[in-house]
C-alpha cells in the first residue's frame, strides 16, 4: 500500500497530459468531423474526392504510425517542427475527425427526404436547414458510435508514448522499469478503467436526455 501512495504522484501527473490529449482531440475532432461529413456530400466533385482520400487515409493506417510521421516526419522532411505535444494532438484530432466524420456522414444519411422538403417548404436554407433540423435528429441517430470512438480515444492516448510525451501509460512504464514490479500497471489499467466508466456514464446520461426530449 505504501509503495502504491509511493508512485500514485507520478501516474497523476502522467493523468494530466493523458486528460488534455483526450480532450482537446474531442474538442478538435468533433465540429472538424461535421464539417467533413457535409464535404463528403458536396456537389463539387473535387472537394469530396479530397475528402474521401483523407477519410481512407486516416482510417487505413495505423494512428501510431500517422503520430510518428507528423512528429519525426514533417522535422525529417524540413517542412515544420512541432513539439511533442502539439503533434499529437494534431494527429489526433485528424484521425478522429475522419472516424466522426463516417459515423456523422452515415447518420445524415439515415435522415428522410421529406425533412429537407419539409425545410425547403418552410422557406430555410440550406445553413439553417443542417443546424436546426438535420445535425439535432442526426446527434441521437450516433451518440452510441460517438460514445464508442470515445472510449477508443481514451484507450488510443496510451500512444503519445512513442514521443515521449510523459503520459499515464509512460508513468507507469517509468515505475514498473525503475521496481521491477506489475503494480504500476496494475494501478495503470485501474485508472483506464475508471475514465472508460466516466466516459460511459456520461454518454448514457447524455442518451437519456435526448430521448426525453425526442
Amino acid at each position: 500500500m505504501d509503495y502504491m501512495m509511493q508512485i500514485l504522484p507520478s501516474l497523476l501527473n502522467g493523468l494530466k497530459m493523458t486528460i488534455g490529449v483526450f480532450v482537446l482531440t474531442l474538442i478538435g475532432s468533433v465540429p472538424l468531423g461535421m464539417l467533413i461529413s457535409l464535404a463528403l456530400r458536396s456537389d463539387i466533385y473535387l472537394l469530396k474526392w479530397v475528402m474521401n482520400a483523407y477519410v481512407w487515409v486516416m482510417r487505413g493506417t495505423p494512428l501510431l504510425l500517422q503520430i510518428v510521421f507528423v512528429y519525426y516526419g514533417l522535422s525529417l522532411a524540413n517542412i515544420m517542427t512541432l513539439p511533442r505535444f502539439e503533434a499529437a494532438v494534431i494527429t489526433f484530432i485528424l484521425n478522429y475527425a475522419a472516424y466522426f466524420a463516417e459515423i456523422f456522414r452515415g447518420g445524415i444519411q439515415s435522415i428522410p427526404q421529406g425533412q429537407y422538403d419539409g425545410a425547403q417548404v418552410l422557406g430555410l436554407s440550406k445553413f439553417q436547414t443542417m443546424w436546426k433540423i438535420i445535425f439535432p435528429q442526426v446527434t441521437k441517430i450516433v451518440m452510441p458510435s460517438v460514445g464508442n470512438e470515445v472510449v477508443n480515444l481514451v484507450k488510443d492516448s496510451s500512444l503519445v508514448y512513442v514521443i515521449g510525451l510523459g503520459d499515464l501509460m509512460r508513468a507507469g512504464n517509468i515505475a514498473a522499469s525503475r521496481d521491477v514490479t506489475l503494480v504500476p500497471y496494475l494501478l495503470v489499467g485501474l485508472i483506464y478503467l475508471i475514465l472508460i466508466a466516466l466516459a460511459t456514464l456520461i454518454q448514457r446520461r447524455m442518451e437519456k436526455k435526448m430521448n426525453f426530449y425526442r
